[in-house]
């Protein structure tokens, strides 16, 4: 058994990097890829409880609000729990058609992701975000 979590944070970071690429493709069925089936993502006003759940409500928001956006992406932290499980925190953003950085810190949102080895591949088990509080609030 190998302790390198070295490469496992690279696999995670790869997987991260994929969903972002699909996401700025506009390309639902690729950014669910690397979901588990029973995955969950919850955010603000709504739970989705299945990959293909998440990945029915993405492909209509490709073709509707989000049609060319990207998102902005930065991980705060990553954390092993057991040999099969990470979480992973960032901070993201929508970046609609056009955009090139986040406008206002109120459209930034803290993530947390939950990741599960199966079958030797870390897969999204779980994905949460909330609105960043302006620091006033």
């Amino acid at each position: 058994m190998s302790n390198n979590r070295g490469a496992d944070e690279a696999a995670i970071q790869a997987v991260l990097a994929d969903s972002y690429k699909a996401w700025e493709a506009g390309d639902a069925d690729a950014m669910v890829a690397n979901y588990t089936a029973d995955a969950t993502a919850i955010m603000t006003g709504s739970l989705r409880d299945s990959c293909e759940v998440i990945r029915q409500n993405m492909a209509l928001a490709f073709e509707g609000p989000l049609a060319g956006s990207s998102t902005y992406n930065k991980q705060l932290s990553i954390r092993f729990v057991g040999r099969d499980a990470a979480i992973v925190i960032s901070e993201s953003a929508i970046l609609f058609a056009g955009e090139t950085e986040v406008p206002a810190d109120e459209r930034k949102v803290n993530a947390t992701w939950v990741f599960e080895k199966r079958d030797g591949h870390w897969l999204i088990a779980a994905y949460h975000n909330s609105p960043v509080l302006a620091p006033a609030q």
